[in-house]
């Protein structure tokens, strides 16, 4: 099985996928009716995921990366050093966009406490990253970046025609949509889940059934984590560590 995240993006008991994908949040997000205090708390959050858990966990597959193989496996290992260092100048990037938005669209997103979805998703990359083997870390960010997109993907297509009335909050939302929906994200991704399959195929010549159930349970991990990370209506008053 060299394809192994099409067998991953197959799986759908129960749709597990689409709550993580099209989680209540999204729908309140793609027809504008997220709260302003919502939108802040979820961003402050993905700040955390992409400032601090998201690099450890791009620079612990880095260290992963075999130099001492054989010569013919080399272009891959420099092909997935070039990729993952993308992946931490693009969330360099990242960061600076969402303190951005949050600036220009008046989102307040210091003064939250972290949610346990937040604690439960960086633990699990940190985790993966550390005892895992590196491609079990392409698949878990791959299913990281895969789920994003779609979630974002779903968002687009709710959106009404912009108008000129919208408040801060809808335009900030568009702002999101647009960074997350655009060809060169897809692309990115793309390639994040290319290099998974080379790795699994290098890996795994056999397809073994223990190897692939791995996967499986990498998949249904992050499906689990993307969906718990939306927040709840109401979170963002239990949430809220401000003092004024």
């Amino acid at each position: 099985m060299d394809h192994i995240t099409q067998h991953l993006y197959n799986l759908n008991p129960q749709l597990k996928k689409f709550a993580a994908t099209q989680h209540e949040f999204l729908t309140a997000a793609g027809t504008l009716s997220l709260s302003p205090a919502r939108l802040a708390l979820w961003l402050c959050q993905d700040r955390i995921y992409a400032a601090h858990a998201y690099p450890r966990f791009i620079g612990l597959l880095i260290s992963k990366i075999p130099f001492d193989g054989p010569a013919v496996e080399e272009e891959l290992n420099r092909e997935t050093l070039v990729l993952l260092t993308t992946c931490l100048e693009g969330v360099i990037r990242e960061v600076a966009f969402f303190e951005g938005v949050a600036k220009e669209w008046n989102l307040g997103i210091n003064g939250w406490k972290e949610r346990k979805a937040t604690r439960d998703y960086t633990a699990e990359m940190a985790r993966v990253a550390s005892v895992g083997s590196l491609e079990e870390g392409l698949v878990f960010l791959w299913a990281m970046e895969q789920i994003y997109l779609d979630a974002w993907k779903y968002v687009k297509s709710l959106l009404p025609p912009q108008s000129d009335s919208e408040d801060d909050t809808a335009n900030a939302i568009r702002q999101l949509t647009n960074n997350w929906t655009t060809p060169e994200f897809e692309v990115f991704v793309q390639k994040v889940e290319v290099l998974a399959n080379k790795h699994f195929a290098r890996r795994h010549h056999g397809h073994s059934h223990s190897a692939i159930r791995a996967m499986e349970s990498i998949w249904w991990r992050v499906v689990e984590l993307e969906e718990m990370f939306w927040p709840e209506d109401g979170e963002d008053t239990r949430l809220s560590s401000r003092t004024s």
